[in-house]
């Protein structure tokens, strides 16, 4: 799931010489195979981002690993059933709804001030801001006021009936980041200054276990527990989240004992390693297989000529065999994806075009479309072009590269030529994604909360430009004025039937479209070591760190 001048601040302000992450048994290492280009929780959509967040930074609510929704820093969930959420008369005659979030009382942030409910009213202050660059603004801007009734008690009005009514993200310290908003006067000041981005140790910025005390660029982030947590006491004094970029040399680490383990949520090993690992060591470390919402696909460039038919788009999809992919690299653990909703969601529908590898049907959508075999085997149009393209994603990730050279080859059975050109993860990510820089094609994944809105990916208002300083998610830049409208009515009906037909009619919309094209819906694939007790996968965006402090060593060599 995305910063270049943020990241340069980070990289000059921070890149200091800190000592090496103490070992022992009180200190957990965890290897990662990317390093987030912000820590700022809401600004770029980054997976490896909210896994080291979720460390220390908590959502007011967030799903559990049985998918129910539940609170974290509230202390009642809001619903209709318990009056601590109402539909409400707004004065243009709409509907809308008033949602009060009580916070628990003993909350406090890393420098010891209290957690409060002005914390609640300062972020919505920002986050409804479009030169924030916040990307996740949705959580926000569905708010048209913000009452703070007491420390403890914020009422939240929402501008329209919303089924997300008591979904709520992460809050940020209006004693810490206050001044620093206050002072960016333009587009984009914000995000260069703020104290995440700048200096991610200050005191103060951290509401939940652990705190963040060390911040190498590239390197590594070291978390120690927060005092002033009020919840479960953390189970370590001591995390440190070590990058190794190379899954190879990931995997060598987590054998050799550098680090003790690997999480699974798309920012450590691929899965044919952790299956081969499983193999070859199954009596040393422990391996948990958590189905998962992390959907696995390739954006298409819009503004370039070739892919404009949506013919052509079809063909792509059709020329690939996703069901030998699945078996070859991943022993078939990953389910093939239809669109981005994972058959686990309850609002997924089969009613989809399936698009079954068919290298005849591809064949002939491209023939349709104008573009025939060349003497060198690769289709061409009436003008000559061929229809060639580059496929770019994470340098580094084995199994990606496989996945490409597997895409490239399908593909060329159907007169299409794909050129690999990978980039490292901050560059691909920090610039790449967000500002669409990249001419043909780009592989990725992206993990989604439980029932979460495609509003933040599919939406037209959520495209990243210039405007709103590269804010928002949909990175593929999907404009589509029938997909706005569902997404507007499936977010706003409470009704269960008449949403769940609402999320068939955005799915049958993706597939005839293709904005992307799906790939699988990965299985997490977690290496633990087996004296960590408490560690529980989620499989979907509100990843297992969220609950960080239930995680202690039991018989820990």
């Amino acid at each position: 799931m995305r910063r270049p001048l943020a990241a340069c601040l980070m990289g000059s302000a921070l890149l200091l010489a800190a000592p090496a992450a103490r070992a022992g048994g009180d200190t957990l290492t965890i290897g990662i195979a990317q390093f987030p280009s912000s820590l700022h929780p809401d600004i770029d959509a980054e997976t490896v981002k909210s896994y080291t967040d979720g460390f220390a930074i908590r959502q007011i609510t967030a799903f559990d690993k049985d998918w129910k929704n539940s609170c974290l820093l509230c202390a009642v969930l809001p619903t209709i059933e318990n009056g601590l959420a109402r539909i409400e008369n707004l004065p243009d005659g709409r509907k809308g709804m008033a949602v009060t979030i009580k916070l628990k009382p003993d909350l406090k942030w890393s420098d010891g001030v209290p957690v409060t409910a002005e914390d609640i009213a300062f972020t919505w202050k920002v986050g409804r801001d479009p030169s924030s660059g916040f990307s996740n603004v949705n959580s926000w801007t569905r708010a048209v006021a913000v009452d703070v009734v007491d420390d403890h008690t914020a009422v939240v009005h929402l501008g329209s009936v919303t089924t997300s009514y008591n979904q709520w993200d992460q809050i940020l310290p209006e004693h810490v980041e206050g001044p620093v908003y206050a002072n960016a006067t333009g587009a984009g000041d914000y995000l260069k200054a703020t104290l995440y981005n700048r200096a991610p140790t200050t005191p103060g910025l951290y509401d939940g276990p652990y705190k963040i005390v060390q911040y190498q660029s590239g390197e590594q982030i070291v978390l120690e527990a927060n005092p002033y947590w009020s919840g479960t006491r953390p189970g370590f004094k001591r995390i440190v989240l070590k990058h190794i970029e190379n899954t190879a040399a990931l995997q060598a680490s987590v054998l050799a004992g550098d680090v003790s383990m690997v999480p699974g949520e798309g920012i450590g090993l691929t899965i044919d390693q952790v299956l081969d690992l499983r193999r070859r060591h199954s009596d040393t470390l422990n391996y948990v297989f958590r189905p998962s919402l992390i959907y696995e696909h390739i954006d298409i460039q819009k503004d370039n000529p070739i892919f404009k038919d949506v013919r052509v788009r079809q063909a792509l999809v059709y020329a690939l065999d996703r069901a030998a992919m699945n078996q070859k690299l991943f022993q078939g653990q990953q389910t093939v994806a239809a669109t981005w909703v994972n058959p686990l969601n309850p609002n997924y529908t089969k009613d989809t075009p399936p698009y079954a590898h068919d290298l005849a049907k591809a064949k002939g959508l491209l023939a349709e479309a104008g573009w025939t075999p060349g003497p060198d085997g690769i289709c061409r149009n009436a003008d000559g072009t061929r229809l060639s393209f580059e496929l770019t994603t994470t340098a580094g990730n084995r199994l990606r590269e496989l996945e490409e050279q597997m895409l490239q080859s399908q593909w060329k059975a159907a007169c299409v030529e794909a050129t690999i050109r990978n980039e490292p993860p901050r560059t691909f990510f920090g610039e790449t994604m967000k500002k669409r820089t990249y001419s043909g094609m780009v592989i990725y994944g992206w993990s989604s909360a439980v029932t979460e809105s495609p509003g933040m990916t599919l939406s037209s208002g959520q495209i990243p430009t210039a405007h709103n300083n590269y804010g928002g998610a949909n990175y593929v830049a999907f404009a589509n004025p029938a997909m706005d409208s569902v997404i507007q009515y499936l977010e706003s009906e409470l009704d269960p039937a008449r949403q769940k037909a609402a999320w068939a009619t955005a799915q049958q919309i993706y597939a005839e479209e293709v904005p992307a094209i799906p790939l699988f819906f990965a299985s997490e694939a977690h290496v633990v070591p087996k004296w960590l007790k408490g560690y529980e996968p989620t499989g979907h965006r509100d990843l297992s760190c969220m609950w960080a402090e239930n995680w202690h060593a039991e018989g820990r060599p």
